[in-house]
This record gives structure tokens, sequence and C-alpha cells, in this order.
């Protein structure tokens, strides 16, 4: 009985000793998907460029791309109207061929904060980054 006692008990600090990889295992799993998962909520802000205002204006090659957002909600490029549904899949085709990505948004002071963020995020959906506000300088 004495003899069996030192030696079961040498087992069992082995084994105590052993590192059991399963739950540190199960620990990073849980820790990664939870990372995945809040990731795509950090990215959820808009960064914009504003253009500095200064009297030389912007030197480019090509002239500057504008949306015109008007009061009554309407986003036009040029003279064409855009749904703002379709915004993103043609800026992506008229950007494919553009050196210059830059695009400026002139919007009327009236319009909704909310409909000029969502344009804002079309065009960075668009893959379009460089963005501009063209607003009037105070007198």
């Amino acid at each position: 009985m004495g003899m069996s006692g030192p030696s079961g008990s040498r087992g069992r600090r082995g084994k105590i000793s052993e590192i059991n990889v399963t739950p540190m295992v199960d620990v990073m799993l849980v820790l990664l998907i939870i990372f995945m998962v809040a990731a795509p909520m950090m990215q959820q802000g808009i960064e914009v460029d504003l253009p500095k205002t200064s009297p030389s204006g912007v030197s480019t090659n090509e002239d500057p791309f504008t949306l015109v957002v008007k009061q009554n909600r309407s986003v036009f490029a040029g003279s064409a109207q855009i749904q703002l549904n379709e915004l993103k899949e043609k800026l992506a085709a008229i950007f494919e061929t553009r050196r210059n990505k830059q695009i400026y948004i002139q919007a009327d002071r009236r319009v909704d904060y909310g409909v000029v963020a969502e344009v804002m995020a079309e065009v960075r959906a668009a893959g379009i980054t460089n963005i501009g506000l063209i607003t009037e300088p105070k007198q």
C-alpha cells in the first residue's frame, strides 16, 4: 500500500503538468469570430478629404468630375440624371478609364445631410476615395 501511494501520486503529478491545448484553441476561435464580426462594424464611417480653398484652384490635366445633388434629392452628372441605386455601377464604369480618380460633390445647402451621406457612400462603394465637397466662400 505504501508503494502504490507514491507511484500513484507521481502519475497524477505527471498528468497535471501536461498542458491541455483544447481550451486554448476554443478561446482563440471565439476571439477570431468576435474580431471577424466586429471588423465590418468599425468601418462604417465615411472619411472625406475636403478640398483646400485657395485662389489658384485645382490643376489637373482632366476636367474634374462633379456630381450635383439638387434640392429635390435628384443627382446629376453633368446634364444626365442618375438614380441613386445606379450611381455605384455608373461611377465605377466612368472612372475605370479616368486617370484622375477624384470626384467633387456639389450639394444644395437645403438638401438633407442624409442624402449627401448616401451619395458619398455610393461614391466610396464605386472605389473612389478622393472626394471633395464644393462650397461657396463666405463673404
